[in-house]
């Protein structure tokens, strides 16, 4: 069970601290809760209002780039979740899909998204470990390379 001491000595630790959540781009909100689950949705990696990185990985971004981003994604869907219910609420982070911005040829999506599996392990230690798609796309939104969304199990 995640332990706000826990959560918040780990972002101090990474050198990061809580976004405040994205406006939405369109007809939805950043999270929802159901029962004793939150579901973020898709999240883009901005850093203080811009994109961390636009254009498809494998060509404009490369994979390290993407990795990073994909960090973002990762921590502005918990600053969604927080916004919500708080972090103190999160059991453990269930499911985690990412997509990516894929040029031709380019196949290692699941290295991208491991910039977010690995934040959400740092952050949350064994209750960040969770179930994950990734998934390669042609286009996101804002031509963004990266978009993660999340499930957390919450009290």
């Amino acid at each position: 069970m995640a332990d706000s001491t826990v959560w918040r000595k780990n972002l101090d630790r990474l050198g990061l601290e809580l976004p405040g959540v994205a406006a939405p781009a369109g007809a939805y909100i950043p999270a929802l809760r159901s029962g004793s689950h939150v579901y973020t949705s898709g999240q883009l990696p901005f850093v203080d209002g811009k994109l961390s990185a636009v254009g498809k990985v494998g060509a404009e971004v490369s994979l390290e780039q993407a990795k990073e981003a994909a960090k973002f994604c990762a921590l502005n869907a918990l600053a969604a979740v927080h916004d919500l219910v708080g972090l103190d609420e999160v059991v453990r982070i269930v499911k985690v899909v990412g997509f990516v911005a894929s040029a031709p040829g380019f196949n290692d999506q699941p290295l991208v998204i491991n910039g977010a599996s690995e934040l959400l392990g740092e952050v949350f230690g064994e209750a960040g470990v969770h179930a994950r798609s990734a998934v390669g796309v042609f286009e996101l939104p804002k031509n963004t390379p990266v978009e993660v969304e999340l499930i957390a199990e919450v009290r």
